[in-house]
């Protein structure tokens, strides 16, 4: 028998507050996203929102009438929790095509909500409490905070501006008995760079020295204008020890449809699916055979298209930035500017973010919220260009006037 106090009274409301109000130690280290705060920020005050790596055109035509004919084929229950078949065939497909790495599609795949929950269910899959975790800086945010979750230790990196680059002697200094991965991000967010072959090798050569994993994210693999992307895997020795983290949102053009890859040794892709199962079940069902049609019949001419048109955006922003008084550069790959407004104020970089929405129109992403230490982001401020020509010479007009106003 249960029995139950007919009234709450004689528990005091302080004592009451207090429990309820208490949360997991876990979270206390880090804030919301930064990222998606400044979206509401547009939102509130209609500016230009180029904080928030989403596109405000069209995904193709061939994705939607695949996305509706899959409901209409009434695929709108379950998937098998680690993919479709029909997709995880077209990935191992793309990636002996594109990369010249044999995947095996029943024990290597699996399909998530988004790269976001693919990062978080490998971390919570191989990474230990107490372990480390490698994340180079300027990052993108969700980096440290899925390896606290893991209640493991974030050791950051920091390349420095303007070329970002990875050399093996830095990482060896950050190397330590209890370090367990190296996160990679290429083409990266937010700085642009797609690391060469050098960088790659340099990171390839300290996992094997040290048996170290790692954990590459490249969901731009599709989008660069410099050099070539190189997944990590296909180096000499790393094939065993990489989880290649990629997926459909950016490729094709659709953020909001969540479906995140990960391509894993089987050893590996166990503990990852596991994790998988219980975080999430599975990727939307309909939205995973609309992508494995994207991959089987967009063939080279879509992705040849795709980059120039972002090339392209990308050069109007650079040009809007630089006539505004921001330090930038095009870059490499990606579709994000990390741009310097140092000559434009002296404020840090959260407070000159929020201005330049209110005021000026345009939303970016203030740069600390890239850094550990958002001091090293002070003078920093991040756009995207994943947005119609349009768009973007909206913003520039709105700059120059922010910039004119002093």
């Amino acid at each position: 028998m249960i029995s139950r106090s007919p009234s709450l009274e004689h528990i005091r409301p302080t004592q009451m507050s207090s429990n309820l109000q208490r949360t997991a130690r876990r979270t206390h280290s880090f804030t919301e996203s930064v990222i998606r705060e400044m979206t509401r920020v547009a939102r509130e005050h209609d500016a230009v929102n180029l904080a928030q790596g989403f596109p405000d055109f069209p995904a193709p035509e061939l994705l939607k009438e695949a996305a509706a004919a899959a409901v209409r084929a009434d695929i709108n229950q379950y998937a098998i929790t680690w993919g479709a078949p029909n997709l995880r065939h077209a990935l191992a497909d793309k990636y002996r095509e594109r990369y010249g790495m044999d995947v095996d599609t029943e024990t290597e795949i699996t399909i998530t909500c988004g790269g976001t929950e693919a990062m978080a269910a490998v971390m919570l899959a191989v990474v230990d409490p107490g372990e480390e975790v490698i994340v180079m800086e300027p990052f993108y945010e969700n980096y440290g905070p899925d390896a606290v979750l893991c209640e493991a230790q974030p050791v950051f990196l920091t390349l420095e501006a303007p070329e970002y680059r990875i050399e093996k002697a830095m990482l060896e200094e950050v190397v330590s008995s209890k370090t367990r991965a190296i996160v990679i991000n290429t083409p990266n967010n937010p700085t642009g760079r797609v690391f060469d072959q050098e960088e790659m090798q340099a990171i390839a050569d300290i996992c094997i020295e040290h048996d170290i994993l790692a954990i590459t994210d490249e969901i731009y693999e599709h989008i660069y204008y410099e050099g070539e992307h190189i997944p990590l895997a296909t180096f000499e020795g790393m094939r065993e020890r990489t989880i290649t983290i990629s997926g459909l949102s950016k490729t094709f053009s659709v953020t909001g449809w969540r479906i995140g890859t990960i391509i894993a040794p089987q050893h590996l892709s166990v503990a990852i699916r596991k994790v998988h199962d219980f975080l999430t079940v599975g990727a939307p069902a309909p939205l995973q055979e609309a992508c494995a049609v994207g991959l089987n019949e967009l063939g080279p001419d879509y992705y040849t298209k795709m980059v120039s048109g972002y090339k392209a955006r990308g050069e109007v922003l650079v040009k809007a930035l630089q006539e505004a008084g921001f330090k930038c550069q095009q870059p490499q790959g990606a579709y994000y500017i990390l741009a310097d407004f140092s000559d434009l104020s002296d404020e840090d970089s959260m407070t000159f973010g929020r201005r330049l929405t209110v005021e000026g129109g345009v939303a970016p992403v203030p740069g600390g919220s890239f850094f550990s230490d958002p001091a090293r982001g002070h003078s920093l401020a991040r756009f995207v260009f994943c947005k119609q020509i349009d768009t973007l010479r909206e913003a520039g007009e709105r700059l120059s006037a922010f910039a004119a106003q002093g």
